[in-house]
């Protein structure tokens, strides 16, 4: 019989309250903690997987990854325990839904709305990157936003240190292929630009109300991210949102935006205004346009003040980013329904019948 049922105590402390989700290593739910007297989200691996240690070992990891962090836009983490054979996570409980949702009702969003979103996702990226952190599944479901529209990226049971660590098997391909960079599909390492391309295919269903690259089979939908350009955006989307739209789904990960941090700034959200998170929303429409009449004057090639500083400040990003991928090892990226070597084989195929034609 399954234990985890509601007021169950795990760990002595934190009773069950009712199941709020079920992911790929496990379930989500809602819990009093006995001794602050919160509530609190606690995410427990599934009992039918403690036979394989790999789990364990990403479950454990996502613990270390996200204590390491702390931003207004990434979901906090209080605790991981074990009890038995259950391992659990226990997070901040966010109000609010799965961007996933969002979408799959209301469909195409509002651009202003869009801009926000991927901006607070942004900065969120770049307190993780700036931690030595890739997310390596930026997708709508690890994206909750709240009522107010306030955004919490979540689920780091995948992510990857910069230092190359992690507990995959070589071979193996991490990721879902609709939100796959072209570079993981053909089995290069995964990087900050590759969250970043993750992110501009979630603004890009945001802004059309349907994922870009969705062919019949895993394997086809990474060939067309590899190989295809992605459909255009809508007319109405336009100035810096449809241009950094546009820029993170380049191919080439150079070609994207310097840095997550960058392209939050760019968008409009500068982070000293993520100090109070529950009016970020309200202003995201005011600072986007604020932003948007000041882009002539920050490219400005006039040397100002406070230029030098600015370079500096950039400089150490894209060092901090080679350095990255210069110690990063050979990428190892997980789908349980496809081999890894499937679909790099089948991606080298596809390439050499087009350099054929």
């Amino acid at each position: 019989m399954n234990r985890l049922q509601p007021d169950y105590c795990l760990g002595e402390r934190y009773r069950l309250v009712s199941r709020i989700a079920s992911g790929g290593m496990g379930d989500v739910w809602r819990a009093d903690d006995t001794v602050l007297d919160r509530t609190v989200a606690v995410k427990v691996l599934r009992p039918s997987t403690d036979a394989e240690p790999v789990f364990v070992r990403r479950f454990r990891d996502e613990a270390l990854y996200t204590a390491a962090l702390s931003h207004p836009n990434i979901a906090s983490l209080y605790d991981y325990g074990e009890e038995d054979t259950l391992a659990f996570l226990v997070m901040e409980l966010v109000e609010g839904e799965p961007l996933s949702e969002v979408v799959r009702r209301e469909g195409p969003l509002p651009t202003e709305q869009v801009r926000g979103i991927v901006a607070q996702a942004a900065l969120a990226l770049g307190a993780a990157h700036e931690a030595g952190v890739v997310h390596r599944a930026v997708k709508p479901a690890n994206i909750l936003l709240t009522p107010d529209g306030v955004v919490k990226l979540t689920d780091f049971g995948i992510a990857r240190a910069v230092d190359g660590s992690a507990h995959t098997q070589t071979g193996e391909i991490v990721g879902t292929p609709h939100y796959l960079s072209p570079e993981q599909a053909l089995g290069e390492p995964a990087t900050g630009a590759s969250d970043l391309y993750a992110l501009g295919i979630v603004a890009h269903e945001m802004l059309t109300g349907r994922r870009p690259f969705d062919r019949n089979t895993p394997v086809a939908t990474a060939l067309a991210q590899v190989n295809d350009p992605p459909p255009p955006l809508p007319d109405h989307v336009t100035g810096t949102l449809r241009t950094l739209v546009e820029q993170c789904l380049e191919k080439r990960p150079e070609a994207r935006p310097v840095s997550a941090r960058e392209l939050g700034e760019r968008l409009g959200l500068p982070e000293s205004e993520l100090g109070e998170a529950g009016r970020v929303a309200a202003e995201v429409v005011g600072t986007a346009a604020r932003a948007e009449s000041a882009q002539e004057a920050l490219t400005d090639p006039t040397p100002t003040p406070e230029a030098p500083a600015v370079r500096a400040r950039r400089f150490r990003r894209e060092r901090a980013g080679s350095h990255a991928a210069a110690r990063a090892d050979a990428p190892h990226v997980h789908w349980a329904w496809v081999p890894a070597t499937g679909i790099v084989a089948a991606v080298l195929v596809a390439l050499a019948l087009g350099l054929g034609r």
